[in-house]
């Protein structure tokens, strides 16, 4: 059956084509410069399995015309359209990351966008050799690109959001406790500033941040006990005895503080330090020793020892604020401040 003038037409490829149906469209004319006659210009709707399929294609483009250039965009021509306006709403550091993602993702550069699917964004992310925080941008670029793709009638479908989720690796960090030779060190540099804040949180298992807040008041020398904590329900204002080892350095702390009218234990210019700050000082005391550790390392440093020196099990969950599974034990975790004391002076670094 002959096509009215003007509807378009479907013909057959030559070749063993998956789709050798193709749909076409008249969309202007132009002279030919040789022969100064005029040639239809065409532009391709698509390509299909059969003939019904290809006229069902035309019929659906002349019930509803839209874009043909479209939709012979690839994923680089749609990136490119995307982050032309995206980019000028983010800064450089994020830009940064989305190229990332974009230069990760060569297999689809080429690809038709209308013709990807979700294998293809898929295997694309599982074959990046990258981490599982550059996958997930990946994922996001794609996300960001379909929307934006949705918007301008280029895909009819966001298969980006069918993607499975990228499942994040759990983060792999290396707490590596102080040596007895290096905490030795430490204790023959205690004129080196901040140095007796990393022995108090060696022999105390208090985090940093919880140091760095720790205030005169919270400490009982009588008791020889200091109330602190931060972070979860068991590590709140927690009770932690206070080693013989450390006394002199607590003593001495609570004297300068006093002296500089400072509430805090651990000041500067009479104010508490942020964490950043530790971090910086830390950084400092470990390039004195020649030694390398990350702050952590001083309450991971307290817990290795503390097993190792035969600490009661319930005792150092209660210290260093761990929350106790056993039920039984749940009911009994008040101990006495003389409890606390006899397995703190069974705290040895050897």
């Amino acid at each position: 059956m002959r096509l009215p003038n003007g509807y378009g037409s479907v013909y057959k490829i030559s070749g063993g084509r998956r789709k050798p149906y193709c749909a076409s469209k008249t969309v202007g004319w132009e002279i030919d410069p040789i022969t100064q006659r005029p040639n239809q210009k065409r532009v391709i709707i698509g390509y299909y399995e059969t003939k019904k399929a290809a006229l069902q294609a035309l019929a659906n483009y002349n019930e509803d015309p839209y874009d043909l250039t479209s939709h012979q965009l690839t994923f680089d021509d749609v990136y490119e359209k995307w982050s032309d306006e995206y980019f000028e709403t983010i800064t450089p550091s994020a830009i940064r990351t989305i190229k990332s993602a974009y230069n990760h993702s060569k297999a689809l550069h080429n690809m038709i966008m209308r013709d990807i699917r979700v294998m293809h964004l898929e295997q694309t992310i599982a074959n990046a050799d990258v981490g599982s925080a550059t996958k997930s941008r990946m994922k996001s670029l794609y996300n960001m690109m379909y929307k934006y793709a949705l918007k301008h009638e280029i895909v009819d479908k966001d298969y980006a959001a069918l993607c499975n989720a990228v499942k994040q690796e759990s983060p792999k960090i290396e707490r590596i406790p102080f040596t007895p030779s290096e905490v030795a060190m430490l204790f023959d540099n205690l004129n080196f500033p901040f140095v007796d804040m990393v022995l108090v949180g060696i022999y105390t298992g208090f985090r940093p941040q919880e140091l760095t807040i720790l205030k005169v008041e919270d400490l009982n020398i009588e008791n020889m006990t200091i109330k602190g904590g931060l972070k979860t329900d068991a590590g709140k204002n927690r009770l932690v005895p206070i080693h013989p080892n450390i006394l002199p350095i607590i003593e001495s702390r609570i004297a300068q503080s006093m002296k500089s009218k400072s509430d805090y234990l651990f000041n500067e210019d009479n104010a508490y330090l942020t964490y950043d700050k530790y971090r910086g000082r830390f950084k400092k005391v470990c390039n004195m020793l020649g030694t390398s550790h990350k702050p952590h390392d001083t309450r991971h440093t307290f817990i290795t020892y503390a097993k190792s020196s035969g600490m009661d099990e319930y005792v150092l969950k209660l210290i260093v604020g761990h929350a106790i599974t056993d039920i039984t034990e749940k009911v009994y975790t008040h101990r006495t401040i003389e409890q606390l004391q006899s397995e703190i002076k069974k705290f040895r670094i050897e």
